[in-house]
């Protein structure tokens, strides 16, 4: 094929959504400068496979365009992008666009990229978790085809497809725009099967931001892998299951090549993008898999950060195997392993995904019990991480007042045995609402229960703009809690892990918009 023909695609990575009040105040987390997860993956996928895929980053630029106005409660928002104006794309540029959607509180934003780059007649194609679940959204906006296949088994054939060609596979879980479901027809690829991306790839998809954090610059450019996909675990709040992988990991050697390409392009901090990286331990020769592979990035000597979380019940000798008796003992080596830091190399950052420590443990299959989620906590800060955002789910259907103060009252304890251990350990409580993720149980039960508040998906989709009432409790005393809870932490914490209002953002355009 002459480099002439070769198909273009332009993937487009939207400008980031704040929603402002009357006062500038945001409630909405803006991460201009993060790292590109998925885009990294996809670009490598498609250069390989004989395409001519660019990157568009619209997250960058200085552009605040207001684009609507949403209630929550009395209080009026304004929803505005930041980054570059989207209609500053010619549709003409690109053979074929390729969009992501994977929350539903950036839903309209990807509608409306949607309508004007399918405005001239070229083909766009989304993916992600809300295209998943609502397909027919994005195709009543415009798309060509939503992906459903979540591991990139589809991608190539599908943009064939919609270039009029003949796919070089057969099409496998897409939505095609008359409404044609193709059922899975092709297996799941494995992250094993991901190819490695160019060095002018990984430079692209580098970040220069990391939550709100100060990074020594000597941790910058931050990188990203996704060493796995897929879940072992079924809880009701996660869409996951529903994508029907399994789990699926690379090698040791598969992932350090990756880490190793990040390290070429300058990374000084890789993002450990998988929130199941310890689903490994449960398969034979795991738990050796998980060593090697941390061995590798601290000889690589770059630090590594768990935003999502790591799952702890799988960080004890019992692997989190929920059958007879659970042995539920802190693994040392394992957890020094994962977290510990030497002041060079190994974890600077990790989120530690609590949710519901104590009452409403029954929601998180993955949970342990409050005594041994206190022992696991204080053997991760042993190992030196300077930095824990620690997360909390709060708003379920049987929430009160007193379940709320009695969370309160546990979290501040184990907050001050931690500063036992490291009195100059930076810490912050991130108490997020439940935001519902459509076609999750979770969502279903929200649905039909008439708890659920709000139907603007920038609102019930967001961490930070509580959607949902409890039978106790309204969604504006949900919120009156999470900032409440935001003050367990350092001064330090709440600036450098909390990206809404609660960090005073503000844009220009904001402050003028009333």
């Amino acid at each position: 094929m002459s480099l002439s023909k070769i198909p273009s695609v332009g993937l487009v990575e939207l400008p980031e959504l704040g929603l402002f009040d009357a006062e500038g105040k945001n409630r909405a987390s803006i991460r201009k400068g993060t790292a590109l997860i998925s885009k990294q993956v996809l670009l490598s996928d498609l250069q390989a496979k004989g395409f001519d895929a660019q990157l568009i980053n619209l997250k960058r630029g200085e552009e605040e365009i207001e684009y609507g106005h949403v209630k929550w409660g009395e209080t009026e928002l304004a929803k505005i992008y930041l980054g570059t104006d989207i209609k500053s794309l010619d549709p003409q540029a690109y053979d074929v666009w390729g969009l992501t959607s994977n929350f539903s509180q950036h839903r309209e934003l990807v509608k409306i990229a949607i309508q004007h780059l399918s405005s001239q007649g070229k083909p766009v194609v989304i993916g992600g978790s809300d295209a998943f679940a609502n397909p027919h959204l994005y195709l009543q906006a415009g798309a060509s085809a939503v992906v459903l296949d979540q591991s990139g088994s589809t991608n190539a054939s599908i943009l064939d497809y919609v270039l009029g060609k003949t796919p070089r596979e057969t099409l496998s879980e897409v939505v095609l725009k008359d409404g044609t479901i193709v059922p899975r027809k092709l297996p799941a690829l494995s992250p094993e099967d991901w190819a490695l991306p160019d060095i002018s790839v990984v430079k692209q998809c580098l970040g220069d931001e990391y939550w709100s954090l100060e990074f020594p610059r000597e941790l910058s450019p931050i990188g990203s892998v996704f060493t796995d996909i897929g879940c072992d675990r079924h809880c009701d709040f996660c869409q996951t299951p529903k994508y029907r992988l399994g789990y699926r990991a690379m090698s040791p050697k598969r992932a350090l090549e990756w880490f190793e390409l990040q390290k070429k392009a300058g990374a000084g901090s890789v993002i450990g993008s998988s929130d199941q990286f310890l689903g490994r331990i449960i398969k034979k020769g795991g738990r050796e898999d998980i060593l090697e592979i941390m061995k590798g990035i601290r000889e690589l000597e770059i630090a590594v950060l768990w935003p999502n979380g790591l799952e702890l019940k799988k960080a004890t000798l019992g692997k989190g195997i929920n059958r007879g008796m659970i042995n539920f003992t802190p693994d040392e080596e394992l957890i020094n392993a994962l977290w510990g830091w030497n002041g060079k190399s190994g974890c600077f950052h990790a989120y530690i995904p609590a949710e519901r420590p104590i009452a409403g443990r029954e929601n998180y299959s993955k949970l342990l019990p409050w005594r041994e989620h206190c022992e696991i906590l204080k053997a991760i800060v042993r190992t030196g991480v300077p930095h824990l955002t620690y997360g909390l789910i709060i708003g379920f259907e049987d929430e009160s007042e007193e379940t709320l103060l009695r969370l309160e009252e546990a979290i501040l304890n184990i907050y001050h045995e931690l500063l036992e251990i490291n009195p100059h350990l930076n810490f912050q409580v991130s108490p997020f609402s439940i935001f519902p993720i459509p076609g999750t149980p979770q969502w279903d039960q929200l649905q039909t229960s008439g708890l659920l508040e709000f139907d603007d998906p920038t609102i019930f989709g967001g961490l930070w703009t509580p959607s949902v009432n409890t039978r106790y409790l309204s969604y504006k005393d949900i919120s009156r809690w999470q900032i409440r809870l935001l003050q367990i932490g350092s001064i330090e914490g709440r600036t450098h892990f909390i990206n809404t209002d609660f960090s005073n953002k503000t844009t220009s355009l904001a402050n003028n918009a009333h």
